[in-house]
C-alpha cells in the first residue's frame, strides 16, 4: 500500500510518526460516455463561462463566492495557513469519548494509519490502550485543503482514522409527514420486534457481495462473448392490504427461515 499522507499522531506529550493510507475503495462498475455511431471516447474540456476559451490548468486558481458571481481568489499557501493548522501535518488527538456517543452519521471516511520505524513501540502502545474498543480517540487533522473532525480507533492491530462531518454538516430531518404520531398497537409493536429477533444474528462481512456489481460484469462478458442478453423478471412488489396480517405473516416466515439457517 502507498501512503497518501505522512505526518505523526499527536498523543499528550508523545508524537507517533505515521502514514495514512484508503481504508476503502469504491468498486463501483465505472462507464466511459461513447459516441454512438462509432464509440468513440468523449473528453470534456474546461472552459470560462465569460467567452467559452478553453482554460488550461496552469490558468485556473480556486475561487471562494462570498456574492453571487462575486470570489475571493485562494493561493495554495493561503489553504495551507487556513487548513493544515500552521503547517503540521498532525492527527491531533484532543479527548476521548465512549465509541458509542458517537451516531454513525457523522462518519464520514475511513483511513488507515500505519507507524513509520521510528514510532513502532509508541504505536503499538496506543493501539493496545484502545483494543477494548469503547473509546475512541477525537481528532483534528487537515487533509486536501480541509480541516477534519474526526475518530481514532483500533481495529484488527490498526489504528483506524475515520473522518467526519461537522455538527453544522448534518442535516435537519424535517418531513411533514412525521408530523403527527399515527394510533399503534402493542400488538403491532410485539410482532415487528419478532421479527427483528428472527433476523438477528452475527454481523459476517463475507457473507456480503454486490450482486449489481457481479450481474454488470457478467453482463459484459457475455457481451463480449456474443451471448444473447435475457432480462430476468422483476418481482412484482407485494400489495400491503393489513398492516397487522403482514406483520403477523413476516413473523412466521422470518420464524422459518431462522430455523432453516
Amino acid at each position: 500500500m502507498r501512503s497518501i499522507w505522512k505526518g505523526a499522531i499527536s498523543f499528550g506529550l508523545v508524537t507517533i510518526p505515521v502514514g495514512l493510507y484508503s481504508a476503502t475503495e469504491n468498486r463501483t462498475p465505472k462507464f466511459k460516455m461513447l459516441r454512438e455511431t462509432d464509440g468513440s471516447p468523449i473528453k470534456y474540456k474546461r472552459v470560462a463561462e465569460a467567452d467559452g476559451e478553453e482554460v488550461t490548468w496552469d490558468e485556473i486558481v480556486k475561487g471562494f463566492e462570498v456574492e453571487k458571481g462575486k470570489y475571493v481568489i485562494f493561493s495554495d499557501e493561503d489553504l495551507d495557513a487556513a487548513t493544515a493548522r500552521g503547517g503540521s501535518k498532525l492527527v491531533d488527538v484532543i479527548q476521548f469519548v465512549g465509541a458509542s456517543e458517537i451516531d454513525p452519521i457523522y462518519y464520514n471516511k475511513s483511513y488507515f494509519l500505519g507507524p513509520e520505524k521510528t514510532g513502532v513501540k509508541a504505536y503499538h502502545i496506543l493501539l493496545d490502550a484502545l483494543k477494548s474498543g469503547e473509546r475512541v480517540g477525537i481528532c483534528k487533522v487537515a487533509l486536501r485543503e480541509k480541516e477534519y473532525l474526526s475518530t481514532l480507533r483500533a481495529m484488527d492491530g490498526v489504528l483506524v482514522l475515520e473522518t467526519m462531518f461537522w455538527p453544522d454538516e448534518i442535516r435537519e430531518p424535517a418531513f411533514d409527514e412525521l408530523a403527527e404520531t399515527p394510533e399503534i398497537r402493542d400488538e403491532e409493536v410485539a410482532m415487528a420486534k419478532m421479527i427483528i429477533d428472527n433476523l438477528t444474528v452475527e454481523f459476517d462481512p463475507s457473507a456480503w457481495t454486490d450482486s449489481s456489481r457481479n450481474a454488470i460484469e457478467e453482463l459484459a462478458r457475455k457481451k463480449v462473448e456474443g451471448e444473447e442478453i435475457v432480462a430476468p423478471d422483476a418481482p412484482e412488489p407485494t400489495k400491503v392490504v393489513d398492516l397487522l396480517e403482514a406483520l403477523k405473516a413476516s413473523v412466521e416466515a422470518t420464524k422459518e427461515k431462522r430455523a432453516a439457517s
